[in-house]
């Protein structure tokens, strides 16, 4: 169940789902800014932000089983928004 991941309430979780990610173990196989830009493509381009974060908080906790918040990955989140032209939704 996505809700049981830390920092995935049932507002991304439904997000997710939107997308075809319907278990824990299918999210930990995406890369965190993919699924954003995916995340952008069904629901728009304007998506916000703290979405990869809270992502990027994920597979944190996937990686290593520590569970922190969401807001801890802002900084790496913008570093990948900022780097990443190639696949950004027009």
């Amino acid at each position: 169940m996505l809700e049981a991941l830390p920092n995935i309430g049932n507002a991304i979780a439904a997000d997710l789902r939107a997308i075809g990610i319907e278990t824990p173990e299918q999210l930990a196989q995406r890369d965190p800014l993919q699924t954003y830009y995916s995340l952008a493509e069904q629901m728009g381009p304007r998506h916000d932000p703290c979405v990869l974060y809270t992502l990027l908080a994920v597979q944190h906790y996937f990686n290593s089983d520590e569970k922190l918040p969401w807001w801890n990955f802002t900084d790496q989140g913008k570093r990948l928004l900022n780097s990443d032209d190639t696949q950004a939704p027009a």
